[in-house]
């Protein structure tokens, strides 16, 4: 397993703030989890999970519709 696959960004107001990759999808989801409970409240604050490896997003928020 590739150890920078699973790529969180965290981003306010359309700029990047946070970055952490990992090699688990768990861990990742679960960092991303946290990030949106410990951040979520910046101004225009945005989380993504992305799969670096197939370059799918596989979760964001706030969710877009």
């Amino acid at each position: 397993m590739h150890p920078e696959r699973f790529h969180v960004v965290l981003s306010s107001e359309g700029r990047p703030v946070q970055h952490g990759w990992w090699s688990s999808e768990v861990v990742a989801r679960g960092k991303f989890r946290d990030w949106v409970g410990e951040w979520g409240e910046l101004p225009d604050a945005r989380v993504t999970l992305t799969d670096e490896e197939t370059g799918t997003e596989l979760t964001t928020w706030p969710e877009t519709t």
